[in-house]
């Protein structure tokens, strides 16, 4: 939502808080048009002390401190204690910025009298207008949810499309195919598991994907298969390290965080017989859990694949399902590229 209407909406409140005050003057002294005006303006300079600045500060603490330290996180016990708290202080603020204006003993003297019942008074309309600035608050956060949610599900969506482009591309199909039918007259079970691993990968991307958050566990498997896959297309035993530490019971993450950046790795390694070219560890802590992806390339020899999923588009992707609980370090130099996540758990 765009900043103007959020102060729109807050002027459109005063707005209307104020055409109650004079509807209510109007009623009270409209009946001799004669020296209603006088009384009114004698009236307004009270009435701003006593009611306007102090809803003015129950408003502003509801909107700026109730709402995101307490009711945005459910506290609800809380932000009701603290909200009745503001607002009897302001009513007291109103109080004695009424009583600095009148100097009078006598008035002063029946004004201590009746401190609690005007303090009191003075809160519950400072109250009415925290609740107010609480429904202006939520509308607002509400409504930004609102577009947030349709900005995730059209990048949702072309993360799917891009996925599908990338990860069922001919190339990768036809190789893999390929392979496992070489594999089919060496050795024909293994060429079994290698077919259900690409079996397992389609039906995750073209299902799996669709949901908001799934296991980690199996992300972790779905990657591990993807690796497999990617073994079999060179003899070098050594050419990927992959570790996971950690425990996945209940956790949960967004579908297919980390495999754009393990697909981009195997995409931009151009030499598969260099030891160690790709090093994936994947660690799932009690706060967070951690990825480093890291594959050696060889900068005068341009990768053959080269389609894949763009770093801007995973950028944007993860700041919109993880705004505030993600970390992500991308690193060039010396002929490897590094990339550092880490998810926080909510």
């Amino acid at each position: 939502m765009k900043r103007s209407f959020k102060v729109l909406l807050q002027i459109g409140f005063w707005v209307c808080y104020f055409i109650l005050i004079f509807v209510v003057l109007g009623v009270l002294y409209g009946r001799d048009p004669s020296t209603a005006e006088a009384k009114i303006e004698r009236a307004m300079e009270p009435i701003i002390s006593f009611i306007v600045i102090p809803s003015a500060i129950s408003f502003y603490s509801f909107y700026y401190f109730v709402f995101p330290k307490f009711l945005s996180k459910k506290k609800y016990l809380m932000a009701l204690i603290v909200g009745l708290a503001i607002s009897y202080c302001a009513g007291v603020c109103g109080y004695f910025l009424t009583q600095s204006q009148n100097m009078n003993s006598t008035c002063s003297a029946e004004a201590e009298q009746s401190f609690i019942p005007i303090s009191i008074f003075v809160g519950f309309i400072c109250f009415i207008s925290g609740v107010i600035a609480l429904i202006i608050r939520g509308f607002i956060t509400w409504f930004e949810e609102v577009q947030q949610r349709e900005i995730l599900a059209i990048k949702n969506h072309e993360m799917e499309m891009a996925l599908v482009k990338s990860q069922l591309d001919p190339h990768f199909l036809f190789n893999t195919i390929n392979n496992i039918d070489v594999l089919i007259l060496r050795d024909a079970e293994k060429a079994s598991n290698y077919l259900n691993h690409l079996s397992d990968i389609m039906r995750f991307m073209l299902f799996e994907t669709k949901s908001d958050e799934i296991a980690l566990s199996r992300e972790i498997e779905y990657i591990e298969k993807y690796i497999e896959l990617q073994r079999i297309r060179t003899a070098n035993e050594l050419y990927v390290d992959f570790s996971f530490k950690g425990d996945v019971n209940g956790k949960k993450i967004a579908p297919m965080v980390f495999i754009p950046f393990i697909e981009n790795a195997f995409k931009h390694t151009s030499n598969k017989k260099i030891e160690h070219a790709i090093t994936i560890s994947i660690e799932s802590a009690e706060s967070e859990i951690k990825m480093i992806c890291e594959n050696k390339y060889d900068p005068n020899r341009p990768s053959k694949e080269s389609n894949g999923l763009g770093n801007s588009l995973i950028s944007k992707r993860l700041s919109l399902l993880y705004p505030t609980r993600h970390d992500l370090v991308i690193t060039n130099q010396n002929s490897c590229y590094s990339v550092t996540l880490v998810i926080k758990n909510g």
